[in-house]
C-alpha cells in the first residue's frame, strides 16, 4: 500500500493521480495533509509537490475522454468536501482512461460514479440555494456584503453568476466557515483571504451597516411583519422550502 500525501489543493490532488500513473503504483490512498493521520504503519509514504504540468495534463486526458462538462462535476466533488472525495475522483479518472470512449460518469451501474452523481446533486442543490438566498447588507464603504456558511465549498461555483447579476455594484461574500471570500469593485474581482485579525470584523458588520441599510432594514421587518397572516402560517412548508440554517442570514428572522 503507498499513501500519497499532497497539499489539499485541486491542482495537488491532479498530481497525486498522475504520479500514481507515473511510478505505477499499485494499492493506493490519496489523502491531503490536513486529514492525514498515522493508521498504517506498515505504507509507503509519498509526499506529493504539487505541479501544475503533471495536473494539467491529468485535466486535458479527462477532458478528451468525457468532456469539460463532466470534469466540472470532479471538480464539484472536490468542493464537497467529503471524506471519500479523493478515492471517488481517481476512480473515475482510472475508469476514464479504462473506457476512454465513454462518458463514465453516466454509468450509474458503477458504485463509485453514482455516489458522484449523488454528491454533484447535493452540491448543486447548495449551488442553488446559495444563488437565492444570499443576502446582502450595504456597508459604510458602499460595499454590499453578504455572510455565508455553506455546507459545501462553493464560493468558487457561484462567483461567474453574482459577478454576472452585479456587474453596476462593489459587493462581497464571505464564508464564515472556510475564512475567505470572494469580491467584485466592478474594475477587479477576485478572492480574497483576511487575516485573524480582519476576521472579526467579516463575522460582527452592525458598526459598519450604512445609515440607509438601517433604515431599509427596519422598513423590510415592518413590511413582513404586516404582509404576515397569522391564520395561514404553515411552519412545516415554510421550512421545506426555506431551510433553518438560513435564517440567521435573514433581515426579518433577527
Amino acid at each position: 500500500m503507498t499513501t500519497l500525501i499532497y497539499d489539499g489543493s485541486f491542482e495537488g490532488l491532479m498530481t497525486a493521480i498522475f504520479e500514481v500513473i507515473e511510478y505505477r503504483f499499485k494499492e493506493v490512498e490519496i489523502i491531503s495533509q490536513a486529514n492525514y493521520t498515522v493508521e498504517n504503519i506498515f505504507a509507503q509514504l509519498h509526499e506529493v509537490q504539487t505541479n501544475p504540468d503533471k495536473a494539467q495534463r491529468v485535466l486535458k486526458k479527462l477532458e478528451d475522454n468525457i468532456g469539460k462538462k463532466s470534469v466540472s462535476q470532479l471538480l464539484m466533488v472536490y468542493l464537497s468536501e467529503g471524506e471519500n472525495l479523493e478515492n471517488l475522483i481517481f476512480s473515475a479518472v482510472k475508469y476514464s482512461l479504462a473506457k476512454p470512449n465513454q462518458n463514465i460518469l453516466n454509468d450509474f451501474a458503477h458504485n463509485d460514479m453514482m455516489e458522484i452523481a449523488k454528491v454533484c446533486k447535493s452540491v448543486g442543490r447548495e449551488i442553488h440555494r446559495m444563488n437565492a438566498f444570499v443576502r446582502f447588507e450595504k456597508l459604510q464603504d458602499d460595499f454590499y456584503f453578504s455572510k455565508v456558511e455553506p455546507d459545501f465549498n462553493v464560493l468558487p461555483l457561484i462567483f461567474n453568476h453574482f459577478k454576472a447579476r452585479y456587474q453596476d455594484q462593489k459587493w462581497m461574500i464571505f464564508d464564515l466557515k472556510r475564512h475567505y471570500g470572494i469580491f467584485s469593485d466592478q474594475e477587479t474581482s477576485d478572492f480574497f483571504y483576511p487575516s485573524e485579525v480582519d476576521k472579526s470584523k467579516f463575522i460582527k458588520i452592525e458598526n459598519l451597516l450604512h445609515e440607509e441599510e438601517l433604515k431599509y432594514q427596519k422598513l423590510w421587518k415592518r413590511y413582513f411583519i404586516k404582509t404576515n397572516i397569522p391564520e395561514r402560517k404553515n411552519i412545516k412548508l415554510h421550512v421545506k422550502s426555506l431551510p433553518k440554517r438560513y435564517w440567521k442570514y435573514l433581515t426579518e428572522k433577527y
